[in-house]
């Protein structure tokens, strides 16, 4: 694995799975050998609940699923319609009224917001993009934990490792990274559970590898507006992040409808789910400094 580190760099963390015991979280858990984690965050909406809603940054707005919108009290609104993109595919969802959406120092303002056919872990709405600006959201997997704060500017502490990421498409979290040689643009997505690669990525592993690629298994992918996307997992080598190495990681590979929707077809990418984040002990998106501070976790 190549990792752009100076010789006189530390070698590389890296970040192996480890089976955890503990009682069910409620808001904040881990990857595990039987579960894919998950990030929910308490919200306030229209001054109600506080309401879980996944924190998904791979999407560009807030959602509320149709029990949420049951639970305030507002009502579908079937004649104004948008138009959803997941994964998989797109659908026309209807929208609803919503006064705020709160929680930490994130406010949203009056608006409309889709109501989607599901949410990922049986969520009650996804926290998107949008009021995510100059914030920092600091997510502990150990202790069940997510704030949202202003940032501050503040850098990674000492034993943290810092990953840098550019914005796609607004507020889309991109990370340079390699996997078996290959540089690959990787979304970062809270909101999805399995890390998925475009045929242009697996393609050029198979190349690095002299076409020995790795036996494929078929697979189902269902995204948000629930359509299922054929494709095939595949054992992959280490994927290289900054300073972090996740050991032997697998991934679905399709062309799938989001990277045709996001100009991501022709050059290696691939979305980086759950399965792999949810294997840190401490994940900090800081989107005024652009970047991602880590701490692994340890035995």
């Amino acid at each position: 694995m190549l990792l752009l580190l100076t010789q006189a760099a530390p070698a590389p963390a890296v970040l192996d799975e480890l089976a955890v015991t503990a009682d069910e979280p409620r808001y904040v858990a881990p990857t595990r050998r039987d579960r894919i984690g998950r990030i929910w965050a308490p919200v306030l909406v229209n001054g109600q609940g506080p309401f879980r809603l996944v924190l998904d940054t791979g999407a560009s707005h807030s959602a509320l699923t149709p029990r949420l919108a049951e639970a305030i009290g507002v009502n579908l609104d079937s004649a104004n319609t948008v138009m959803l993109r997941g994964a998989t595919g797109s659908v026309n969802v209807p929208m609803v009224p919503v006064r705020s959406l709160e929680y930490g120092d994130l406010l949203l303002e009056p608006r409309r917001l889709p109501v989607i056919p599901d949410a990922l872990g049986g969520a009650e709405g996804v926290l998107g993009m949008d009021g995510l600006a100059n914030k920092r959201i600091h997510i502990d997997f150990r202790r069940d934990h997510i704030t949202i704060m202003r940032s501050k500017n503040q850098r990674a502490a000492g034993d943290y490792a810092t990953i840098p990421v550019k914005f796609l498409r607004g507020r889309l979290l991109v990370a340079d990274a390699f996997i078996g040689g290959v540089p690959v643009k990787a979304v970062i997505d809270t909101g999805g559970q399995a890390t998925l690669g475009n045929e242009a990525l697996r393609a050029a592993l198979a190349e690095r590898r002299r076409r020995q690629e790795q036996q494929a298994v078929p697979d189902q992918v269902t995204g948000a507006t629930l359509d299922v996307q054929q494709g095939n997992r595949v054992e992959t080598p280490a994927l290289a992040l900054g300073e972090i190495m996740v050991r032997n990681p697998a991934m679905t590979f399709a062309d799938f409808a989001i990277f045709d929707h996001w100009k991501m077809t022709e050059e290696p990418a691939m979305l980086i789910g759950m399965d792999v984040l949810g294997l840190l002990d401490t994940l900090i998106i800081d989107y005024r400094r652009k970047e991602l501070q880590v701490k692994l976790r340890r035995s």
